[in-house]
Parts: structure tokens; C-alpha cells; sequence
């Protein structure tokens, strides 16, 4: 059977004959079809990403999902620009936790929601400009207060279902809505009649096939990203980190929406 894992860090052990630009011994991540559970894996050379002296790959294996995907979200697809507002959802994700970087370092008023008081803070101190507890109040009313009736000019969706309707809601008038990911596993169809009375977009969002089919754009993109976070300018935020052996218990560690980061696993 194949192996769960869209994405890995290491180091090359072999290259095809036909690679160029790689050789054995570099140090690299990657974005992968699946394996990223095994302790080897094989991967096409437009997916690879160079890891520089200044990560290690602990680090690096948890950046390409979710900060490429963050960025191609925040600027690359939507133009987010200095001034702007933005909401992003599950502040306390992988996604989250970029997007919320990315967007204040872009001088953005940045607002977010999470389930628990605890997440809100600790977003906070990545730039977090307000917290909504979306157990306590409904985030489009939120959202709507804090920006005068205009809503957030751009929104990070990785919740899917209604909460995605209701992203189409809290968006301003020409505002982009980015749909990232399903991790509500909430079937619903939102309504996206919505979007036309106020101009707005919605733009799905998968980072990896803009890697594969799009590299000779995406790679310098990703070559800046990777050199802020090698000196400390963006933060790779790890929950906790176990080996595979113990893929169950951090499956539950995911599933029980208590982590704040990203969960790794250690071959």
C-alpha cells in the first residue's frame, strides 16, 4: 500500500541520470505525491527545495506545505499589499501559523480565529493583530466590527464547508477568498451566488501543482521564503515531534486539535 505524507527533508542518497542541478549528499525538502511516512522516498527534481546552513532538516521538514502554500495564498495569487486586512483561520495550523507571519511581516492588520484562548495568545506573538474565538463569537460579526462594516480584504480558508461560505461573508467588497485546504471535513457547498453582489473572488489554492508545473516561477519565490526563515525573520513553528513508530499517537495528537504547529515524525 502506499504511504501517507505529501512532504519530507533530507538528504539525496542517489539522482537519475537525467537530473541535473542535484547530486548526492544535498540537503533538501520536498513536496511529495505520498511516502513522506517511510524513511526513503523518491522524488521528481522540480519538487526538491535546497535546505541552507542556517535550518536543519527537523525544520525544513515542516515549511513546504504550509508556508509556500501561505505565501502563494497571501501574494502570488491574491497581491496582498502593506495596509491591508486579512483573516486566517486556525491560527494555530501549519497554515495558520505561516500565513499569519507572512501577512503582518507584509505590514497587514491581521485577524484570526482558533477554538481556545490559549492558541489566540500564542498566535499572537507571530503577529497576530486580533484573536477571535470562534466557540465564543461569530467571526463574520467579529470581523465586520473590527474593520467598520468593510470585512477583511483578504481570507485563509483551510476550514472548508460553511465556515467557507461564511469566509465569503466576512470578505469586503473586491475581496479575495482563498480555500486552502478541508480540514472541517464539512461537506456542504457554500453558496458562491455570494460572491457576485460585491465583486468578490474565490481562488482555490494547491501549492503543489504551482511547484511542478509553474517551477521557473515558483523556485526563486521559494529560495527568498526559505533564506527568511534560515535567518530568523519568519519562525517554523513545531508542535511536537515523534517517531514512526508512533504514527497513531500523533495521528490522535492532530486529531485532537490541541497542537499548535506542526507535528512531525522522525524516521
Amino acid at each position: 500500500d502506499d504511504l501517507p505524507g505529501l512532504e519530507a527533508a533530507g538528504t539525496i542518497l542517489e539522482v537519475g541520470e537525467r537530473v541535473s542541478g542535484w547530486q548526492p549528499g544535498d540537503r533538501v525538502m520536498a513536496l511529495l505525491g505520498g511516502g513522506g511516512y517511510g524513511s526513503r522516498v523518491a522524488v521528481h527534481e522540480r519538487m526538491l527545495m535546497a535546505v541552507p546552513a542556517g535550518l536543519d532538516l527537523v525544520q525544513a521538514a515542516a515549511i513546504p506545505e504550509v508556508f509556500f502554500t501561505a505565501y502563494d495564498a497571501l501574494v502570488a495569487q491574491c497581491g496582498l499589499g502593506p495596509g491591508e486586512s486579512v483573516l486566517v483561520h486556525a491560527v494555530g495550523s501549519g497554515v495558520g501559523t505561516a500565513a499569519v507571519q507572512i501577512a503582518a511581516q507584509l505590514g497587514c492588520r491581521v485577524f484570526g480565529t482558533a477554538g481556545s484562548a490559549e492558541k489566540l495568545a500564542r498566535a499572537a506573538e507571530l503577529g497576530l493583530a486580533v484573536g477571535i474565538n470562534y466557540r465564543e463569537r461569530d467571526f463574520v460579526e467579529a470581523v465586520r466590527e473590527l474593520t467598520g462594516g468593510r470585512g477583511a480584504d483578504v481570507v485563509v480558508d483551510s476550514i472548508g464547508g460553511h465556515v467557507l461560505e461564511q469566509s465569503i461573508q466576512a470578505a469586503a467588497y473586491r475581496g479575495r477568498i482563498t480555500s486552502v485546504g478541508g480540514t472541517g471535513r464539512d461537506e456542504y457547498r457554500p453558496d458562491v451566488t455570494t460572491l457576485r453582489p460585491a465583486n468578490k473572488s474565490l481562488i482555490g489554492i494547491f501549492f503543489g501543482a504551482e511547484l511542478a508545473l509553474h517551477h521557473d516561477r515558483v523556485h526563486p519565490m521559494v529560495a527568498n521564503h526559505i533564506a527568511d526563515l534560515a535567518k530568523g525573520a519568519l519562525r517554523v513553528v513545531i508542535d511536537s515531534r515523534f517517531p514512526l513508530a508512533e504514527a497513531a499517537e500523533a495521528h490522535r495528537r492532530i486529531e485532537s486539535r490541541l497542537a499548535f504547529g506542526r507535528v512531525l515524525f522522525i524516521p
